[in-house]
């Protein structure tokens, strides 16, 4: 994982970043201006920095001049402005700026802009002796592969499901049943409530990769799950999420 810095005057947009990037095991650290963002880069050397262009001291763009000037311009920058225009962009790109993230950012084109900035800027390593097979299946198909009322997941003591053994094929993943002898509320929560313990089960806790598996927005989803009355505690990764 990477070591990220991102560089925002407004503490909401810091925050928010920094939970979605340490989800994805990324290392952050935070700077609300450019002179806090010239010492981390300087202490850290970070692989990558997201940068906000209105600041109040001095805008992104300047900084980005300055470290390109200066010889520091050594790692990927992403630009984040809610005040873009094309004219911005291109200059920021002119300066050494890898992309250009206008905001609201949304959860996709964050990571996806982050992994291109890293692919890019990170070695590739040796070829292996011995190919990889070509041509497997998947053996995580997507939500909507998945047979009607049926879902694979862990042991779970939600009311109306009894657990079927295992195929042989399945290893540990199992098929629930929903009892459909009740009202229609009861029997969608009961399903939706399997679903997603079945994603945060598979994905290790991780509140990005199931809000994206599924569809949901970060702030959606949190709100989803405790209606349902999700335990998340004990689906969290070391420390948290």
């Amino acid at each position: 994982m990477a070591t990220i810095l991102v560089v925002d005057d407004e503490l909401g947009i810091r925050a928010l970043l920094s939970e979605i990037l340490s989800d994805e095991g990324h290392t952050i650290e935070l700077a609300q201006n450019a002179q806090q963002a010239r010492a981390a880069r300087e202490r850290m050397r970070p692989d990558l920095v997201l940068l906000d262009i209105w600041m109040p001291d001095v805008d992104g763009v300047t900084l980005l001049k300055e470290w390109g000037s200066s010889g520091l311009l050594t790692m990927p920058v992403i630009m984040m402005s809610g005040h873009g225009t094309i004219d911005t962009a291109v200059e920021a790109t002119k300066f050494g700026a890898m992309a250009f993230l206008e905001k609201p950012i949304t959860l996709q084109k964050l990571l996806r802009a982050v992994e291109q900035a890293l692919v890019k800027t990170t070695p590739r390593p040796a070829a292996p002796t011995s190919a990889p097979a070509v041509g497997m299946p998947n053996p995580y198909p997507r939500p909507e592969s998945l047979p009607p009322m049926t879902v694979g997941a862990m042991p779970m003591a939600t009311a109306g499901l009894a657990p079927i053994a295992p195929m042989p094929h399945q290893g540990l993943a199992s098929e629930q049943v929903f009892e459909l002898d009740r009202p229609l509320r009861e029997a969608r929560d009961a399903f939706e409530k399997s679903y997603f313990e079945f994603h945060l089960a598979k994905e290790n806790g991780s509140m990005t990769r199931v809000a994206e598996k599924t569809g949901l927005e970060r702030t959606h989803l949190y709100r989803k799950l405790k209606q349902l009355g999700v335990d998340l505690s004990r689906n969290k990764r070391g420390t948290g999420i």
